[in-house]
């Protein structure tokens, strides 16, 4: 199925194009999770944003042979070990849909968290004869070797999730397909002034650093609660995504500030991590500390239901059916902005039964 779907960017900036395709197994078609969407099967929009000074591009301009998909090697290269559930649902979103559209091959590899890996992977997958790469950053800088490589062989390279800085559109790579990951932010910290009654001393725990991510997500939630008065930041400290250190970072902070009675976890891992934390300390998480988070796990969403956590902002991670969407037109020659936006949900008590289901 597809949708078309034009939407203002919050920025005030005037769209100058907008598409949406729907991706299976998501739910809601609005950017507000809204308790009545549906799950399992149901619809997720996504939209396709080109603000004013923005650029787009075709073919031509980029400078790559056009090909035909259903003869074509396809790379795709995962960063991170597919044992989060965002990396799982990512990745078979891309295997998926390249079965789905006829892929000749499709390459895969994953850099296991190594950006020095990741680079190789590319440049062994475009020694393989890739044609077209869709690549899952490690960071936001660093990649510039493996760019380089594919366009010394004109190789188009579509991004995935995490923005590139210093690399140019049309010109380093095609485009980049994710989040508004400072609207993420800004959603929780909407989310925990809601559940906190505008009154917390809050611990953030940070993803990793060296990527737009985390700089973004934090960014959006310090922007929502800067006017609300009651709500502090106490602490803030990485937990790198991951479950393991987003329990013992809690446990840190939890012992050098008692005070804290709010956690916000930039991603569910290290929020399902935290829970642990507060347990441990002897105080109910959910209730004596509030959390809140961002992916959208079926874990998270869960511990929802359980009373564990007390709201969550997906991150949407099936951008198969879109990345290939966007080659197909690219190879027809039609224009390609520099930045697609894929609409995510929200989850908190009032739908996060009905929506568990449909949740990866």
């Amino acid at each position: 199925m597809t949708a078309l779907q034009v939407r203002s960017l919050k920025s005030g900036a005037v769209l100058a194009a907008a598409a949406a395709l729907v991706l299976a197994g998501c739910a809601n078609p609005e950017n507000s999770g809204n308790p009545g969407a549906t799950s399992g099967g149901g619809e997720q929009v996504t939209k396709s944003a080109q603000p004013d000074g923005g650029t787009t591009c075709k073919i031509d301009a980029y400078g790559t042979p056009k090909i035909d998909l259903k003869n074509a090697i396809v790379g795709f290269s995962q960063s991170e070990k597919e044992a989060n559930p965002f990396r799982i649902a990512e990745t078979a979103s891309i295997k998926a849909e390249a079965a789905k559209v006829g892929v000749k091959q499709l390459l895969t590899t994953n850099s296991n968290s190594d950006l020095g890996k990741q680079i190789s992977d590319i440049q062994s997958m475009l020694a393989q004869g890739a044609q077209l790469l869709i690549v899952a950053p490690l960071n936001s800088d660093g990649l510039e070797p493996a760019l380089r490589a594919a366009r010394e062989k004109k190789v188009p390279v579509l991004t995935v999730d995490r923005k590139l800085n210093a690399a140019k559109p049309c010109v380093d790579y095609l485009a980049f397909i994710g989040s508004d990951f400072v609207d993420q932010g800004k959603r929780a910290g909407e989310s925990m002034i809601k559940v906190t009654g505008g009154s917390a001393k809050v611990a953030i725990l940070l993803g990793s650093s060296g990527n737009n991510v985390t700089t973004d997500r934090t960014n959006g939630f310090k922007d929502a609660v800067k006017g609300t008065a009651g709500i502090t930041v106490v602490a803030e400290q990485t937990g790198d995504f991951s479950r393991e250190k987003g329990q013992t970072v809690t446990e840190q902070l939890l012992q050098s500030k008692p005070e804290i009675n709010a956690i916000y976890a930039e991603n569910d891992e290290m929020a399902l991590g935290a829970i642990t934390a507060v347990r441990a300390a002897g105080k109910t998480p959910g209730k004596d500390i509030k959390i809140i988070s961002v992916d959208g796990t079926r874990n998270a969403v869960q511990a929802i239901v359980d009373g564990n956590v007390n709201g969550v902002i997906e991150s949407n991670p099936r951008f198969g059916p879109l990345a290939f969407a966007t080659i197909q037109k690219y190879l027809a020659g039609e224009a390609i902005p520099e930045k697609i936006i894929i609409s995510d949900k929200a989850y908190d008590e009032a739908n996060a039964k009905a929506e568990v289901n449909g949740a990866y």
